[in-house]
């Protein structure tokens, strides 16, 4: 059993608060023994695994995206898109490999054919995080051996279960808070949104009870389809730890 689990839910844009959480841990000088992440959790968790820091993740972020993941979504070469995202993960993290990351992860998809949630840790590694990301109804599910996977967070968008026995402490990072939006305000891409946040909102719920800190960064107003304020995503992240620190000094 190792000292401190981090989970990262996913959320699109809004995982782009999990780096400042990495970052504030970091300052506290606590640095994840295991991670576990789903969809845009996992691409981050997978990002640091490898040895990337939160700012140079960050920076990456800024530099690959335009302001509208809804573009990139939809443009066959987006960051967002299979390809783009394949073309991202073979120049950060060359290797394809859970094997030869640096801390290890776990990361959690929807196997769309059986309807269950699965989690790997070993082996090939870009498939699965594609595969853990492709939201349903905008990306083709992707094969992997008897698996076609679409988004993890469909079935768990809080994958704490698979490490929470492996484990001292575990924190949780959750970037899908629910707010009440008015209905009249809410464009197509945001009824989704909130639609997509109602669904998996208990199962969050019970998730969390898992965790010795959870933590939900103050986002509202910041849309899972918007990147254009990644530096003020980010910074939610780190101000959400900083109100913690005594507590999460005590762990180390």
């Amino acid at each position: 059993m190792v000292g401190i689990g981090v989970v990262l839910s996913g959320g699109g844009a809004r995982g782009i608060a999990h780096l400042g959480v990495l970052k504030a841990l970091e300052e506290i000088g606590i640095q994840p023994d295991i991670l576990s992440g789903v969809s845009a959790g996992a691409l981050i968790g997978a990002l640091y695994a490898a040895g990337h820091s939160p700012e140079h993740i960050l920076e990456l972020v800024k530099t690959h995206t335009s302001s509208s993941l809804v573009r990139m979504i939809l443009s066959p070469s987006g960051l967002f898109s299979p390809a783009g995202l394949g073309k991202l993960l073979k120049e950060t993290i060359p290797h394809d490999s859970f094997d030869l990351l640096q801390v290890p992860l776990y990361v959690t998809a929807t196997d769309i054919g059986s309807g269950e949630s699965v989690t790997f840790s070993e082996g090939q590694l870009h498939p699965v995080l594609i595969g853990s990301s492709s939201i349903p109804g905008l990306f083709t599910p992707v094969k992997f051996g008897r698996h076609y996977l679409v988004d993890g967070g469909v079935r768990n968008n809080l994958p704490v279960s698979c490490i929470r026995d492996k484990c001292h402490k575990v924190l949780g990072s959750h970037v899908n808070k629910l707010y009440h939006d008015h209905p009249e305000q809410l464009g197509r891409f945001q009824v989704l949104e909130k639609s997509f946040h109602l669904a998996v909102a208990n199962t969050v719920a019970a998730h969390a009870l898992q965790c010795d800190i959870f933590l939900e960064p103050e986002l509202q107003g910041h849309q899972m389809f918007e990147t254009r304020h990644a530096d003020q995503l980010f910074k939610a992240g780190y101000d959400v730890v900083l109100k913690q620190r005594d507590l999460l000094r005590s762990w180390i």
